[in-house]
């Protein structure tokens, strides 16, 4: 039996997840050279290298992401077998590493973890929102335990969980002409000046899908933040597809118009995103009970 210590695979997983010695040093409040030992020891034991160096920064080799869920599983497998856990899970602990893309990070967090914070005060649940790209390679990479999306996730090693269905609107300055006519038809889109979330953000790939069914107009901006594009359509500056909840304070207030384009499909699915080989340890099965009554 190879006698790899949880330390070294701690030490292993946090070197995995921040990219350097240093940072899993601090993060285990450990001396960096003692993180190094417990490295070198561990990839001595397996008779192999887990990392590639490039640019001052350890990258994962094709043996080290075999590893990487494996060590996972093995260090929450651990971590269950010291929890007393009652049998409705109140007594769960322990860290869930959640990505959210920008409109549900921005707008539906209270949806998505409410409950399970209310039910569960001592895990601790670290969120980070960003792009639906940028979630989809977290989960990929391990540095999340789960992703909710708001776009498609075609990867062999994703499996994606329906949560709910979202709705964009088309948004414009109060004064725009088109806000002013009663009924739009596609033909009234011509020359439009549109606002546009950055690439990688499914927002963008469905407006690129909107408009590729009205005439030709014109990308005035491109912004990164969906709160951003909406101040600028307030402005004045173009119009813009936006999640409904994002306007809907300002749509409201009378601060922005949403215009009635029945002609364009703006329903999506909002998904839950795991990875096919990450461990359904009794935390993330908790988690996924307490969002979409899954415990798979």
């Amino acid at each position: 039996m190879i006698a790899i210590s949880p330390r070294q695979l701690e030490v292993f997983v946090a070197i995995a997840l921040s990219g350097s010695v240093r940072a899993a040093a601090e993060q285990m409040h450990l001396t960096q050279p003692a993180a190094s030992m417990a490295l070198s020891e561990m990839e001595r034991l397996l008779g192999a290298p887990l990392f590639e160096r490039h640019q001052r920064r350890l990258h994962l080799n094709a043996h080290g992401r075999r590893v990487l869920p494996l060590a996972q599983e093995l260090l929450e497998r651990m971590r269950e077998l010291t929890r007393s856990v009652d049998a409705d899970g109140a007594e769960l602990g322990g860290e869930l590493r959640l990505g959210a893309s920008n409109t549900v990070g921005n707008y539906l967090v209270g949806e998505l973890l409410g409950s399970f914070v209310a039910k569960h005060p001592q895990v601790a649940v670290k969120l980070q929102v960003d792009n639906t790209a940028a979630i989809v390679a977290g989960v990929l990479d391990y540095s999340f335990d789960l992703g909710c999306i708001e776009g498609a996730a075609a990867h062999p090693d994703l499996e994606l969980l329906p949560w709910r269905t979202d709705s964009l609107c088309v948004c414009a300055p109060v004064g725009h002409p088109l806000a002013q006519r009663k009924r739009l038809e596609v033909r009234h889109f011509a020359g439009t000046r549109w606002i546009l979330r950055e690439s990688g953000s499914a927002t963008r790939e469905h407006t690129e899908r909107a408009l590729s069914v009205l005439p030709p107009g014109e990308t005035v901006l491109e912004l990164d933040q969906s709160e951003a594009i909406k101040q600028a359509v307030i402005a004045g500056l173009g119009l813009a597809l936006l999640p409904a909840v994002a306007v809907a304070d300002a749509h409201a207030a009378g601060r922005l118009a949403v215009l009635r384009t029945p002609f364009l499909q703006l329903d999506r699915p909002l998904s839950l995103v795991l990875h096919r080989r990450r461990y359904r340890s009794a935390l993330l099965q908790a988690f996924l009970r307490s969002v979409s009554g899954r415990a798979s």
